[in-house]
């Protein structure tokens, strides 16, 4: 469905397209043997790699690591977030609690690193907090002071300097460290250089508001909330799955093709239009036996309209990599239940995504590819979660797409 504007479309795929990262089989396999190419002329298929620049995404390797820097998180994640913050602003409490449930969301996508910026003029324990997290470094505890500085700044922000010092000896202790030698190391010369150093540098920086967040070394300006925070990984997350090439024809239009998606709720069988839309069902067949469809949610289920799935990030966004035109039929109409289409978001962008009609729905006569008809499992589909994805708006959690298995005759 039309369910995001075009623009905003274009945008994410310039983000989630750029030199993707293709699996060995991916960018060379094909559904089968090739059989009968049909006359019908194919519709044009756009392969979406983006060069590299500002506002697509750069290999998590590319984020160049400094000796002061702290990393939390696999090397080889998908996305890198470098935060610069101030364990003093209020605003980057409410960031690190999204980053941290970001963390525990996406253990193997998401790599964090921590740059201090002590805004020492807007901040009077800027420097002091700092110094706090750098000591707890010194023995292994960086991120457990982390954590703390964060999760308790409402209660040491308004103490005096003196207050806070006993404050973060008892945290230190707290975390079984050697609440001596932190005490020792928070006012020695390695931490002081450290926290210097960062000084120095947000001295340079006039107006700035905290904190500074860069996905894969290019700057963030969205929202930092979770739900937003959460989509951009699952998009950019998404790139080491996408496809360097559009598939070839591979399918007999001749020929007849079922589909059977397995998912929790039972089995739904498609009965697919080869010799009608034959390069959307070539395309169809290809990402399903590619494992396109593995263990993926419904994300859009609006009951007496339409079920929707076919994107592995789940957030409605997501592409195979390329983009291919439309095959529109005249005779075939959204007339009944159990119409199988491809969405899109404007002529000729379908890519992987696709929905299932609960009833007749003529409004979307003309707009999408029609590929197919369930045959079996209409009472499946209409116990599917009522889920419409809206700014804002909490979601229940979706119905998976186990897998897509298809059957030729």
């Amino acid at each position: 469905m039309r369910k995001n504007n075009l623009i905003l479309l274009i945008a994410l795929l310039a983000v989630s397209c750029g030199s993707p990262a293709t699996p060995p089989s991916s960018a060379s396999a094909t559904p089968a043997k090739t059989r009968i190419t049909p006359s019908a002329i194919p519709p044009a298929c756009l392969v979406l790699n983006v060069p590299p620049g500002p506002g697509t995404p750069s290999p998590a390797e590319a984020v160049t690591i400094s000796a002061g820097d702290h990393v939390r998180g696999s090397a080889d994640a998908a996305v890198t977030l470098v935060i610069y913050s101030d364990f003093q602003c209020p605003n980057c409490a409410r960031i690190a609690a999204s980053l941290e449930e970001l963390l525990e969301t996406h253990p193997n996508d998401v790599r964090l690193v921590y740059r201090h910026l002590p805004l020492t003029g807007v901040n009077d324990k800027a420097v002091l907090s700092a110094q706090a997290a750098e000591a707890a470094d010194l023995q292994g505890k960086f991120w457990e002071m982390f954590d703390s500085l964060y999760a308790r700044q409402t209660e040491w922000s308004a103490l005096s300097a003196e207050e806070f010092t006993t404050w973060a000896r008892e945290q230190a202790a707290s975390l079984r460290m050697d609440a001596e030698q932190f005490q020792s190391d928070m006012n020695g010369e390695v931490v002081k250089g450290r926290v210097e150093q960062a000084s120095a540098f947000a001295a340079g920086l006039q107006g700035t508001v905290l904190p500074i967040l860069l996905v894969n070394g290019q700057s963030y300006r969205g929202l930092a909330d979770f739900d937003s925070l959460d989509q951009t990984v699952r998009l950019y997350a998404l790139v080491r799955r996408q496809f360097s090439a559009c598939p070839s024809l591979a399918l007999d239009p001749l020929k007849q093709y079922l589909a059977t998606l397995h998912t929790d709720k039972g089995d739904v069988v498609i009965q697919l239009y080869a010799d009608k839309a034959p390069f959307t069902v070539n395309n169809f067949i290809f990402l399903a036996r590619q494992g396109w469809y593995d263990h993926i949610t419904f994300q859009r289920v609006v009951p007496g309209l339409l079920a929707q799935t076919g994107d592995p990030s789940g957030t409605g966004m997501g592409n195979p990599g390329y983009l291919f035109g439309d095959e529109m039929r005249a005779t075939l109409r959204f007339d009944r239940p159990g119409v199988v289409a491809m969405s899109n978001s404007g002529p000729n962008t379908n890519g992987s995504q696709f929905f299932i009609t609960f009833g007749p729905a003529p409004q979307l006569d003309g707009g999408y590819t029609i590929f197919g008809q369930v045959l079996q499992g209409m009472e499946v589909l209409t116990q599917l979660t009522p889920r419409d994805p809206q700014p804002g708006t909490p979601l229940p959690p979706g119905d998976t797409l186990n897998g897509v298995t298809i059957e030729e005759k």
